[in-house]
């Protein structure tokens, strides 16, 4: 028996020892199998090696995945894509011609394509300098249909744009302006903004540069630019000064750009918080109708959020020969500064001509334009000018405390009464933060009341 149940014990240890090899065999060839299944789903997923994707319970496996949080490498991310480059048109005529601007889904200008228009189903334009502008002159009044072709990683409208385009200048202003419109950072300011010097040069070295008191036939003030740059303007008011023209911008001398004046903003709303009326210039550059209405609508566009007092001024001189309107003839001069004042007026304000003598009796024809306020350049103690003026830059080479070095100083006949002290309450919050005048020192930049044009002039001859 003890025989016996030896080979029994044997048996059984055998028969253990082929179950254990078995079930490691069934194991491996398990492993192996859903090794093959993974490297599989890391071919077809993209992913790289020692990388795990995984489908299913792990909550972290989109750290593993580079595309996760990057939307450029999304598989549909062209879609996504297309859906923000849906494009517009934006088009104005001001005189047998067209302006055409292509824009995003934001309003702004799309750079850096070279878009192509079609006029009628017919004549194709191209933006060849790519700046997002079509500018089309010399075209027959009429109407017009436009489309833009097809461009690829856009989405451009399905039917065509219609406009008319105009046989004559309307003086009005134009309402997209704003997209022409350039801050210094985006122009080459040493060659577009150069400084003029006529009224200097017609000087007779007799000009009165200390402050003239003002009194009931006139109100003593300045005129500034970047060129003053920072300014205290309550100093400024102490001193004595009762109002201000103050530069909104200027065109390019070389390219025509229009170019804000960089301290514009700071100077005008410094003005008004320090209780001084103000208006504004715009140094011109037009060589035509058609850009004296842009420089009209410009400055409309900027001042849109102040009260102006004072009329708005183009600003008419030379560049001895370097600026790109100096070669205009009389009567093309005087029709652009026509074209600014009337395109001012036409908005509800009042407008003026700035220039020195020389200029009013020879570069322009002022039977045209006495109709507008006068504004004269003449650095003598008394001027020789004999036509009508209504306001006087006596000299270039005032101080003022407020403003370091040499600052324009003028006279206004303007009968403009009683807003200087009560400026600081004209600055209101819009209407939907609050219906209450606030005190000066709680002012915010959400500024300032809907412009309103001055209360008439009159005509001052001296």
């Amino acid at each position: 028996m003890g025989s016996n149940i030896k080979r029994i014990v044997i048996l059984m240890i055998v028969l253990m020892f082929v179950a254990v090899a078995g079930i490691v065999l069934y194991a491996n060839i398990r492993s192996e199998e859903k090794a093959v299944q993974t490297a599989q789903m890391d071919t077809e997923t993209g992913a790289g090696e020692g990388e795990t994707l995984q489908i299913g319970d792990n909550t972290r496996a989109f750290l593993g995945d580079e595309t996760f949080f990057d939307p450029d490498k999304q598989p549909y991310s062209s879609i996504e894509k297309m859906e923000g480059k849906n494009l517009s048109l934006l088009m104005t005529s001001v005189q047998k011609d067209l302006r055409i601007q292509i824009v995003d889904n934001a309003g702004k200008l799309v750079e850096g394509e070279a878009f192509c228009v079609v006029l009628n189903g017919d004549k194709e334009y191209v933006d060849e300098d790519k700046d997002g502008i079509i500018y089309i002159e010399y075209l027959r009044a009429g109407d017009y249909e436009v489309a833009l072709k097809e461009v690829e990683g856009y989405r451009v409208p399905e039917t065509s744009a219609k406009i008319t385009v105009k046989q004559s200048v309307e003086y009005v202003v134009i309402d997209d302006i704003d997209l022409l419109i350039l801050s210094e950072d985006e122009v080459n300011a040493e060659l577009e903004d150069l400084e003029a010097n006529d009224a200097l040069d017609d000087a007779d070295k007799s000009e009165i540069t200390k402050i003239q008191e003002g009194n009931a036939n006139a109100k003593f003030g300045i005129d500034v630019s970047k060129w003053n740059k920072e300014i205290d303007w309550d100093k400024v008011k102490n001193a004595g000064v009762e109002f201000a023209i103050i530069r909104v911008g200027y065109r390019g001398a070389t390219t025509g750009a229009l170019v804000v004046d960089p301290y514009f903003e700071a100077n005008i709303k410094g003005a008004i918080r320090a209780g001084i009326p103000v208006g504004v210039y715009f140094f011109t550059q037009a060589v035509n109708t058609v850009e004296a209405v842009e420089e009209a609508s410009m400055v409309m566009a900027l001042c849109r959020d102040y009260k102006l007092d004072y009329p708005v001024f183009i600003d008419v001189e030379g560049l001895g020969g370097s600026g790109r309107a100096d070669g205009l003839d009389v009567e093309t001069r005087t029709a652009v500064s026509e074209a600014f004042c009337a395109t001012i007026e036409s908005a509800g304000y009042r407008a003026g001509v700035y220039s020195s003598r020389n200029w009013l009796n020879q570069m322009l024809n002022m039977d045209k334009l006495n109709k507008y306020i006068v504004w004269l350049a003449e650095y003598r103690d008394v001027p020789i000018y004999q036509g009508y003026y209504h306001m006087w830059q006596y000299t270039s080479g005032g101080s003022v405390d407020g403003i370091e070095g040499r600052v324009d100083f003028n006279l206004s006949y303007l009968r403009i009464e009683g807003n200087a002290d009560n400026m600081a309450g004209d600055i209101v919050q819009k209407e939907e933060d609050s219906e209450e005048e606030i005190d000066e020192a709680d002012l915010t930049d959400e500024e300032i009341e809907e412009p309103k044009p001055i209360q008439g002039a009159v005509n001052a001859e001296r």
